[in-house]
């Protein structure tokens, strides 16, 4: 029952034409100024903003890559999905300073702060990032999809994988180009819905094939729910400081999600993504105030928290389905000879699910939530890396350019981006895991990103030297690491064990991760105080320390106990998820 009924290809059919219906809508309503069509003229209300950041960040590395680690690890990734709490940092801390900056990227946040160069820098590790990660990882979850679902398609000597991945961003990149930051929120306002009610029906089903939730602990095993089991190498002993044998520390050996780096190291990358990632803050950016933002980003923070049931635990089912022999496809395409979960094939566990579970017709608009979470991913990440490309490199190459000439640059550099992301896609297939591989990158390129943000908001001594310095050795550091990663991802390459190459690959990446960090503080304070201080003038309303009066009244009057309950009912939730799940 791998492909899909007449009736599923009507809803799939159905859901199309809606988007479509809706994004020429959008794009027929003003996009003429960079500020229509970057930041939606920055006129979108809370509800806008939440659903799209939650659209946004909800993309195919979830639906493809976070079920897949779900059914190889339990619920362990589920750390990741309850740093809900960073858009509460956002919302509370870093966006009335960003708001009241008026700026169009995080990149020109950082030019007013410490100077061009940073902003410059910025800007292209932040596009690196989005080929190296969103794009790529967007187009082959795609394509993942696409092979489970109709296996036997071929054009061109193309199999079904890149028909796939094409048709997608295709589309995406169309209306995307086309409609700018308004056609990228309002599709993903409507795509939010359609993606959590079909994940709703994959769990119901999910959990319905294997007999309910005590069947599914029972048959998975309660060490699949434990959040905090600490998931390391073969042989390792799962202490509260992982140990292989009696005297060698395991940092020394590549395991995955230790939990002294879940702790320590994984929110610096959520801090960064959530507070300082164009690709996230844009859609807050649209808000015509800080009170519209904030109240966006505590929805999108509650939102957050679906993931953990709507593909950690469908991935669980599916490890569970297959393990007990009740479908047996489901069986064949996921448990080896020995009894073991293929953990590539794993990425498809929730694709086969959709195809060997639900019913007929429930599984078309489950389809076209698949597609939603697709296409919403790379719809944003298109947006900002266009909107990164257009305002940070372009407009200062041709300053004289006008208002509309811009906006074609912008349509270009989606095009540019979505031809190199296909480009890296070799290299994502030979990961271990689609979100592995994505949290990997993320931990190299993180840490100095955030440091000079976060310390440069509430330390306002810190100047552009100690940036710039925190920068490129944070920078160097990182992409040293993933150049030595690289060629052992892409297959049938090992370092000689014992050598520099081969410890540099195989510490615990989230540790080199902390490691980056701790040195980019000590490099930002250390030549920011061997340096003269910043020009507080010039960097009024930037610093907490440069807060006039009048700022701290019109942010105080941004908010009220309506914001601050449930911002406080979020972390309640949160801390009840790990009590649950421990």
């Amino acid at each position: 029952m791998g492909t899909l009924a007449v009736i599923d290809w009507i809803v799939i059919l159905i859901y199309f034409l809606l988007i479509a219906g809706l994004a020429w809508w959008v794009i027929n309503q003003k996009t003429d100024t960079t500020a229509d069509y970057f930041l939606a003229g920055r006129h979108l209300g809370w509800i806008i903003v939440g659903t799209s950041i939650f659209a946004s960040n909800i993309g195919s590395e979830h639906l493809v890559g976070l079920t897949g680690t779900g059914a190889t690890d339990g619920v362990a990734m589920a750390h990741y999905e309850l740093h809900a709490w960073c858009l509460l940092i956002l919302g509370w801390i870093m966006l009335p300073f960003y708001i009241r900056s008026r700026v169009f990227t995080m990149p020109e946040f950082l030019e007013k702060r410490f100077s061009p160069l940073a902003r410059t820098v910025l800007s292209g590790v932040s596009l690196l990032a989005y080929v190296l990660t969103k794009i790529a990882v967007g187009i082959f979850a795609g394509g993942i999809v696409f092979s489970v679902l109709m296996p036997e398609v071929s054009f061109l000597g193309m199999n079904s994988f890149w028909i796939g991945s094409i048709l997608v961003i295709v589309f995406t990149g169309l209306y995307t180009a086309l409609g700018g930051l308004r056609a990228v929120a309002y599709t993903e306002a409507v795509q939010t819905l359609v993606l959590i009610f079909g994940s709703v029906m994959v769990l119901y089903y999910g959990l319905d094939a294997i007999g309910g939730w005590d069947r599914l602990v029972q048959v998975a095993g309660p060490e699949m729910f434990d959040l905090w089991k600490p998931i390391v190498p073969e042989g390792m002993k799962a202490t509260w400081a992982p140990v292989m044998g009696e005297d060698q520390m395991a940092w020394y050996f590549n395991g995955n999600y230790p939990w002294l780096g879940m702790l320590f190291a994984a929110p610096i990358v959520g801090l960064w993504y959530w507070t300082t990632d164009q690709y996230i803050v844009q859609r807050a950016l649209g808000a015509p105030n800080e009170k519209q933002g904030r109240r966006g980003t505590i929805a999108a923070a509650f939102l957050k928290l679906l993931p953990v049931f709507l593909f950690i635990i469908p991935g669980i089912i599916a490890f569970a389905i297959a393990k007990s022999g009740e479908v047996a496809v489901i069986q064949q395409e996921l448990i080896g000879p020995s009894g073991e979960i293929i953990n590539q094939n794993a990425q498809a566990s929730f694709p086969l699910l959709v195809a060997h579970i639900l019913p007929v017709g429930v599984r078309g608009i489950v389809v076209a939530g698949l597609l939603a979470a697709l296409m919403s991913s790379l719809a944003g990440v298109f947006n900002a890396s266009s909107t990164l490309f257009t305002m940070d490199f372009y407009r200062k190459f041709k300053p004289e350019a006008s208002e509309e000439h811009l906006v074609w640059m912008g349509r270009l550099a989606t095009v540019v981006m979505v031809l190199i992301g296909l480009l890296w896609i070799p290299v994502i297939q030979g990961s271990r895991g689609l979100y592995d591989y994505l949290q990997g990158v993320q931990a190299y390129l993180a840490p100095p990103i955030f440091v000079v943000f976060f310390f440069g908001i509430f330390f306002k001594r810190l100047n552009k030297q100690g940036a710039l310095s925190a920068l490129f050795v944070g920078l160097f550091l990182g992409v040293f690491r993933l150049a030595i990663d690289t060629p052992v991802m892409l297959g049938e390459f090992t370092y000689t064990e014992g050598t520099f190459f081969w410890f540099i690959n195989n510490v615990f990446f989230q540790y080199y991760s902390l490691f980056i960090f701790l040195v980019c503080i000590g490099v930002m304070f250390g030549v920011s105080y061997m340096t003269a201080p910043p020009s507080y003038e010039k960097i009024s309303g930037l610093t907490y320390g440069t807060l006039t009066e009048q700022d701290k009244a019109e942010s105080r009057a941004s908010w009220n106990w309506v914001d601050v309950t449930l911002s406080i009912l979020l972390v309640a939730i949160i801390g009840f998820i790990y009590i649950y799940f421990s």
